[in-house]
């Protein structure tokens, strides 16, 4: 919807829908203003103006989401990273996440990197 934050709806959808193991499938859509993390930096970078969505991607769980988005300006020009709070929707977001019913994602701190990083578990149970 015009004006959401891409990163807490999709986070918001996966917490109603109690994904444990998800992806996105694929994610296209328009932004009036992004916020996207570069590698190998540690604070965001964020610009203003009209952006198409041109892939979405990463996995997705109630115990945290890393997606990463590229986005093209009104030339063409590409950029992408991360994905973190402060890209707002222009007209729409198109998301379309996949589940597994057999898999648990959860994020667990890795002394090497200094991330959470994804840990992928069987279910032994029904839930």
């Amino acid at each position: 919807m015009p004006g959401n934050d891409l990163k807490k709806a999709i986070e918001t959808i996966v917490r109603e829908k109690g994904i444990l193991a998800g992806w996105i499938a694929c994610g296209v859509g328009s932004l009036a203003d992004y916020t996207i993390r570069f590698a190998n930096q540690r604070e965001g970078t964020k610009g203003k103006g009209h952006f198409e969505i041109v892939s979405l991607t990463g996995t997705v769980s109630v115990d945290g989401c890393h997606i990463h988005i590229s986005i093209s300006d009104e030339r063409g020009q590409t950029i992408g990273g991360h994905l973190l709070e402060g890209n707002h929707v222009y007209t729409t977001a198109e998301i379309v996440i996949q589940e597994s019913g057999d898999l648990i994602f959860s994020r667990e701190m890795d002394s090497t990197t200094g991330w959470k990083e994804l840990q992928i578990k069987r279910r032994v149970d029904n839930v």
